[in-house]
């Protein structure tokens, strides 16, 4: 019998959901969350929260700043002019510390904030040890600070997202399929929203259902991809 022939996907947008609402909690995130939640009463001023590529930092973090209304900046960018802004909204988020951050405007903002009565969330896939911090005031600074970790995501929390993606995308998957990809991809949240994605285009164009192999053969081209 003669394979269906392929059709080209409409690339229809289907954005990443990122309210606290659509956060799922598990062990390795839930240390992270629930200090998230506790804003403002935070145990000190400024929040260290470390994790790698694909934890789900980037979700938590939107979740916090629609909840507070706080400004954020990316660490690389900051500098002593943007201080009076950031302390002016209700909180600051500076990500991705381990990029490089100019260690006076991040010292003049730590303080700034602490005058104001304001709190600072700074997020890194590292801790401040290995962000070449030269100010010795800065450090102690961030010695003080409450550190947080978020770690990649075990198998059930891993299962839940990836029945979420689909169910996002309208697509009822048969929970062998997911079990499957579970023990074979990558521990990783940002593997799996690029899984899903591509496992929904390859069976929309071959117009056929998810199955463990079709899903298997996207799988390890998403590896390879990466």
């Amino acid at each position: 019998m003669a394979e269906p022939p392929r059709q080209l996907p409409l690339d229809l947008p289907h954005e990443a959901a990122l309210s606290r609402d659509d956060f799922l909690v598990g062990a390795s995130n839930r240390a992270a969350f629930e200090l998230l939640e506790r804003w403002p009463d935070w145990p000190s001023p400024v929040v260290v929260l470390a994790g790698p590529v694909g934890s789900g930092k980037t979700h938590l973090v939107k979740a916090f700043q629609d909840e507070t209304g706080a400004a954020m900046m990316a660490a690389p960018e900051l500098r002593e002019t943007d201080v009076e802004a950031l302390v002016a909204a209700p909180a600051a988020v500076i990500e991705n510390a381990h990029r490089g951050v100019d260690n006076t405007a991040l010292f003049h903002l730590l303080n700034a904030a602490r005058q104001a009565g304001r709190t600072i969330l700074i997020t890194s896939r590292t801790w401040p040890a290995s962000w070449k911090i030269t100010l010795p005031d800065l450090m102690s600074r961030l010695r003080a600070a409450t550190p947080v970790e978020i770690l990649e995501p075990d198998d059930d929390l891993l299962r839940r997202v990836l029945v979420k993606l689909f169910a996002d995308r309208q697509i009822a998957i048969d929970l062998s399929v997911v079990d499957y990809l579970v023990v074979r991809m990558e521990r990783s949240l940002e593997v799996a929203l690029r899984a899903v994605e591509a496992i929904d285009q390859e069976a929309l164009a071959g117009r056929v259902r998810i199955t463990k192999p079709l899903a298997g053969r996207v799988l390890e081209n998403v590896h390879k991809g990466q």
